[in-house]
């Protein structure tokens, strides 16, 4: 039988699964949700596929699950996250609903069907047979990936040592579901400028404005914004001061930079840390760095996606495209780490982190059918 027919025969069973994890909410700052949640999928891996499914102990956010099927010499790495961007409560006041041929609900497009989506095309290739003997797949689920992966980078780094090739189920690029072969880097910085307080009607020249001089250092970061080369500079939060009759003596602002090669990167980094003041009598002080490493696209990246267009086109008849975006996921990770990555494998839908996500029901098994045979041939 075809993969993609096969997985038509279950989207119902799907289906019910995503209507079940969907109604359970997973914060990534809640340990007790994101436990649960981490254990209701684990549970359900073993029983779709027969594989293993590790908890990793997280003292902080839910427990990382680890996700093994096969015992082949050639690891696949699978990455995606249960972690949502929604509050406890908000599957009661929206619970999951199909309308239309689309499925809304809290998480429902980033990225629960696209996890189940990978369940079900790793228990298709059993059924008919066709799990690779030399593969052994490794999914990783984690629980804070909404955050910035505090504590789940160097698990993934660490999957990602010695794979032939990783592949990220976040939501593709709409509307026409391309996949990611790039992602920019991001990076995030803490500027506080400390100056000289006076009153501003008696004694203003013996004050140094911390404001002013915060006001010069962020003229002189915004030109480094260069849409040409990828690289973008946003002050985006300013504070600073007490009062309007008061000159400031302190200000700080949180800078957003993102990057498209890790060249880029270094230079960023190193002129953030070389910044100097120019007023007199201020004194300024620089945190942060890089957060996640560009996803740059490399010969490596460009031959997997030909597979997958092949794939699509050959085996299942869909038109696949590729593109790339100033959003970052744990596929910077891998992918910074030398393995062929793909991103954009999950749910095909749209208006994540949003009430209105959905996804679009018709495209889960010819999603789930292209990550199955990408596993098979990569």
């Amino acid at each position: 039988m075809d993969i993609h027919l096969l997985l038509q025969q279950y989207q119902q069973q799907l289906i019910e699964d995503l209507r079940q994890c969907v109604n359970m909410d997973s914060p990534s700052r809640s340990k007790a949700l994101g436990d649960r949640m981490a254990d209701w999928f684990g549970k359900r891996f073993v029983e779709l596929t027969g594989g293993q499914a590790e908890r990793i102990a997280n003292e902080q956010y839910g427990d990382q699950l680890r996700c093994v099927l096969g015992n082949g010499e050639k690891r696949v790495l699978v990455i995606g996250h249960y972690d949502t961007v929604w509050p406890e409560g908000e599957a009661d006041r929206r619970p999951f609903a199909i309308k239309n041929g689309r499925a809304y609900g809290p998480g429902v497009y980033d990225m629960k069907a696209g996890v189940l989506q990978a369940f079900y095309a790793l228990r298709a290739l059993q059924e008919l047979g066709q799990f690779p003997a030399d593969k052994q797949v490794v999914l990783l689920l984690n629980s804070d990936e909404e955050i910035g992966s505090p504590t789940s980078r160097r698990l993934v780094e660490r999957e990602a040592e010695g794979a032939v090739a990783s592949f990220v189920l976040e939501p593709p690029t709409e509307p026409h579901g391309a996949l990611k072969t790039w992602r920019k880097g991001s990076a995030h910085f803490q500027l506080r400028v400390h100056g000289v307080s006076s009153h501003a009607g008696v004694d203003h020249a013996k004050g140094v404005s911390a404001i002013e001089e915060m006001s010069r250092i962020i003229q002189y970061l915004h030109t480094f914004t260069d849409y040409e080369v990828g690289t973008t500079v946003n002050v985006g939060l300013v504070k600073g001061g007490i009062g309007s009759n008061v000159v400031a003596d302190f200000a700080e602002a949180e800078v957003d930079v993102r990057v498209m090669t890790l060249e880029a990167a270094r230079q960023m980094e190193q002129l953030f840390h070389s910044l100097q003041p120019s007023l007199p009598g201020t004194r300024l002080t620089v945190t942060g760095g890089m957060r996640r490493p560009p996803m740059e696209r490399t010969d490596e990246i460009g031959r997997l996606f030909a597979l997958a267009k092949s794939i699509a086109e050959q085996e299942i008849g869909i038109e696949l495209e590729e593109s790339g975006t100033g959003g970052v996921s744990d596929g910077n990770f891998a992918a910074a780490c030398g393995v062929p990555t793909l991103d954009g494998l999950g749910a095909k839908g749209g208006y994540a982190h949003s009430p209105d996500e959905f996804i679009e029901i018709d495209q889960i098994p010819v999603r789930s059918a292209l990550l199955a045979r990408l596993i098979e041939s990569c």
